[in-house]
Formats: structure tokens, sequence, C-alpha cells
């Protein structure tokens, strides 16, 4: 995907002073609040331009710690011979600590592979979790890696409570090494992901360590909806899997589809940093989840053909559907939203949103750190390195403009990144960091 930031924000230039109060277009039901926002409120009407739509989910916090739905939870271990020591007892510590905070009637599972895969816990109520905390407490290391069997005996162990709707379905994976017994590819786990999601189940992967392989556990997280997370210190566990169980614990909102349509002279072109389907003038997104307290949004780049200057047109219109986990009955939301155009270069910069130029810097960004990633494993470090410093300008130029801080401290950082990348590559530790900020920014989460 190219982004041509540039012609998004450059055609200010050609306008002159007038001010606009910026509009806004919000729906609220039941534990979801669905928002529309604009990169401006007032667009350019001289030529044909760029604009930035934020579809925005918020989901809100309940009113009560125990109003949530109960949740089915399986838990795969690797336990080959590399997890042994500290590793695996910090691991074990933060199953425990998990365990520990959910109810009696909460499901649970655990699974450990190796070379083979097995299973401790079949699925079960929690109950007094005493013969969880000695299963547990059982794990040895040793073998190899068979982790897709793993994911797949994870899976296989929360069917057993997925009929009905009931429960919030998630596998969380820690693992350590490469997956050498069975598929191994990323393209194997992402399919394998994508074909979990459909039946309402997120793998949240957790690599610890130098060893795993970060495209292998990012691909089948984002093809799930999960979490993905890089710990490079098994001393990180406890407090990883506790920040994982507050999102699993807070889920508001299932089987989430966000429908956007535009109207004629707005053309989708694509969405940055989120996987969608655009057809003709709809666009469409699918979540498996949404948490209380968080928001989740897809930001859509489209081409608008402007009216005369002082007008106001529709630019887009959303529907978003979602079931909610805890009456399991479907709800509908729909809001739209309008823009002003003028020839007057100051209303366009003083109607800027910042916040979404900002969620829109990094996801440029990390897009860009991605494709970094790629042309390095291609031995074209120095092609990584301009696209990295390509990115920068642009992202300065429009900081500048609009007086955006948030943008220009975004895009600080990323010329001395393309030094070291033209110096010496990515490492392997810079490797797994960039693929896991990548994906958990793309991902589009983050807390309120």
């Amino acid at each position: 995907m190219k982004l041509n930031h540039c012609s998004l924000f450059s055609a200010v230039a050609l306008l002159g002073a007038i001010s606009f109060t910026a509009c806004s277009a919000e729906s609220l039901d039941g534990s979801v609040r669905l928002r529309l926002d604009l990169d401006r409120t007032v667009l350019p009407a001289e030529s044909s331009g760029r604009a930035i739509i934020k579809v925005c989910l918020d989901g809100l916090r309940r009113p009560r710690r125990e109003a949530r739905p109960p949740v089915n939870l399986a838990l795969v271990i690797d336990r080959s011979g590399s997890m042994g020591g500290e590793k695996l007892e910090k691991a074990k510590e933060a199953a425990r600590e998990m365990l520990r905070h959910l109810s009696s009637d909460d499901i649970f599972s655990l699974v450990t592979f190796e070379s083979g895969v097995r299973t401790l816990i079949g699925a079960q109520p929690v109950g007094d979790g005493r013969a969880i905390e000695r299963a547990i407490d059982s794990i040895e290391a040793g073998g190899s890696t068979a982790l897709f069997g793993g994911v797949s005996q994870g899976a296989s162990e929360v069917r057993e409570y997925i009929e009905g709707g009931r429960y919030v379905n998630r596998i969380v994976l820690l693992s350590d090494g490469l997956a050498n017994v069975g598929p191994s590819s990323p393209e194997e786990l992402g399919r394998l992901g994508a074909a979990l999601v459909k039946e309402g189940i997120s793998v949240t992967t957790v690599g610890l360590g130098l060893g795993y392989n970060e495209d292998l556990m990012t691909r089948l997280a984002q093809r799930s909806d999960g979490n993905t997370y890089f710990v490079e210190s098994s001393a990180d566990l406890p407090r990883i899997f506790a920040a994982e169980l507050g999102d699993v614990l807070n889920v508001v909102a299932r089987r989430v589809v966000v429908e956007i349509e535009f109207p004629a002279g707005v053309r989708p072109l694509n969405f940055i940093g989120r996987e969608g389907v655009i057809r003709g003038q709809k666009a469409e997104i699918t979540l498996n989840q949404l948490y209380g307290g968080q928001e989740k949004f897809a930001l859509v780049e489209a081409e608008v053909t402007p009216p005369e200057s002082g007008t106001e047109s529709e630019i887009a219109r959303a529907r978003v559907s979602y079931d909610d986990p805890l009456t399991q009955h479907t709800i509908t939301l729909t809001a739209s939203r309008r823009a002003k155009f003028s020839r007057n270069r100051q209303a366009v910069i003083d109607s800027a949103d910042r916040q979404v130029q900002a969620d829109y810097a990094q996801n440029v960004i990390a897009v860009t750190k991605d494709r970094a990633v790629e042309l390095v494993d291609g031995g074209r470090q120095d092609e990584a390195a301009n696209e990295m410093r390509r990115q920068a300008v642009e992202l300065q130029q429009m900081a500048q403009t609009y007086g955006n801080t948030s943008v220009l401290s975004a895009a600080a950082p990323m010329a001395a990144e393309a030094a070291k990348i033209e110096a010496g590559g990515l490492d392997n530790a810079a490797r797994k960091t960039y693929r896991a900020e990548s994906a958990q920014t793309k991902n589009q989460q983050s807390s309120k």
C-alpha cells in the first residue's frame, strides 16, 4: 500500500481566512458509542483532494465489575526444551495469577505442547481452581515445538462451550521458539487465525525471548483479532498476562461488523493499517470483540471531489452491528459525517482534528516499519532507510502545517531509526519490536 501524505494535506496552500465550527456525529446504544471523525471538518474547495475518515467505536465501561459475560479461556503453553528454568517458572506464575482472577463459572482449559500436544485440563468450569493449579504446577520442559498443533487443540477445547454464544472465547498462546513440528509458516498460521475468528475465537500471542518467529505470531494474532506481545524478559510475563486478562474480562461487544457508505463525489481508496474490504462506494471491516474502556477504530483514506466553496455535504455514513455478550441481543448503530468546503487556507488549517491526524501518523509509521522489515529481509536496507526518511519528512511537513506536536513527536525518531537500519539493518530484538509494536498499533486499540 502506497500512501501519498503530501497530496492529502498540501491542497490547503491554495486557500485564504474564515472560521467554521467543527461538527460531530455519534450514536450510542448499550455499551458502544459509534463516532465518525474527519482529519479536517473544512476541506479545500479548489480541487479534488484526500481526506481521512475515522470510524471510531468506544467501548463503555460496565457499571459493576460483576456485570460481565463469562469467559471461555484456553491457555496454550510451549513447554519445549528452550522453555526450561526461569522462563517456565515465570509462565506458571503468570498462569496461576490469571486463574485467580477468573470466576468459578468461567471456563478454563490448559494445553501444553512440545514435540506433541497434551491437554492437561479439558475445558471445564474453574470451580475452586485447585485442580487447575496442580496441573499448572506439573508442567515440565522438554522436546521440540508443535505450535500449530497446540493452538488447534486449544481451539478444540474452546469449542466445547462455544454453542449458544454465551462466552467470550479466547486462546492465549505463549511460546519462546520456532514452530518446527507440523505447519510452521506465517501463512499457515494466518489461515488458522482467520478460520478461528469466524467461529468467534481470538488468539492472543505472547512471544518470549529472542528465539520465536515474530512473523508467525503476529500474523496469527492479527488474523484472529487478538493481541500480540513481545516479552524479552520472562519477569514481565505476569504483567502481560494480567493486561491480557483485563481485556478478556471487559468485552462489551462481539461479532462487530462495520459498514461505511460513501456518497457520490467521495471515493474510498484504502484502509490505513487495518485490513478491510472496499467494493465501489462501500467499505467494510469485521472485529471479533470490543473492550470496555477502550477504543477501536478504522481509518479510511478517500478522494473527495469538492462542491462549491461555502457549501456543506455528507462525507460518509456508517452502520455498525454487534452482539451484546450479556443480553445476546444484536444492536445496530448508525452515524453520518458532513464537511464544509472553503477556498480559505486558514479555515482548513483551523478545522484540523489533531487526534485523527495523530492516529493517522501512528498507523502510517506502523505500515512503514512493516515495509522496512520486508526490505531489510530482502537485503535492501538502504531502500528501507530511505522509505523511513521519506515518511518522516512527509509527516513533519504535515505537523508543521497544522501545528500538531503529537505528529511531530511520532515522526521525530524515524530519522535516527533509518540511520541505524542503513548502518546495520535490524538485529533480532529490533525486528521483533518492530513487528509487535506495528501489530498493536494496527490493531488500533487504545485505553481511554
